[in-house]
């Protein structure tokens, strides 16, 4: 259960994650590319925020996701820019790709009989025998 104090952290680290990122894109000018801060939770202690990333074109998350871990060092100094004013240390930043759009695809899919498991057993993926 996140305290009132987690959630407002996270939502002051989510809005300028946010600006970050997108001005990190816009500046390096690629093009099509759309990055969204979908959550950031605070431990308790506040020392470590966890950020969760929603990227489009998907396919383009893991290369992504990879830049952004090798320039956290950079993005957690350009955060402590920011809210200097609010925080008096930034927590430790990790980041995570959130699927949780893609697996709720699934289920519409699944729901709407598209890629039905039961019509097509192949869907499923398959169980390792213990």
């Amino acid at each position: 259960m996140e305290t009132n104090r987690q959630k407002k952290i996270g939502s002051v680290l989510q809005k300028d994650l946010v600006d970050i990122l997108q001005g990190e894109v816009r500046k390096n000018g690629i093009p099509n590319l759309v990055i969204s801060v979908s959550k950031v939770s605070v431990t308790t202690d506040l020392s470590i925020a966890t950020v969760y990333l929603s990227i489009f074109p998907p396919e383009k998350g893991p290369e992504l996701l990879a830049a952004i871990k090798t320039n956290t060092p950079l993005i957690k100094h350009d955060l402590s820019q920011r809210v200097r004013l609010q925080l008096r240390k930034v927590p430790n930043l990790t980041f995570f790709i959130d699927d949780s759009l893609d697996y709720i695809e699934k289920i519409d899919k699944a729901l709407t009989g598209e890629e039905n498991p039961i019509e097509n057993p192949d869907l499923l993926e398959k169980r390792k025998k213990s």
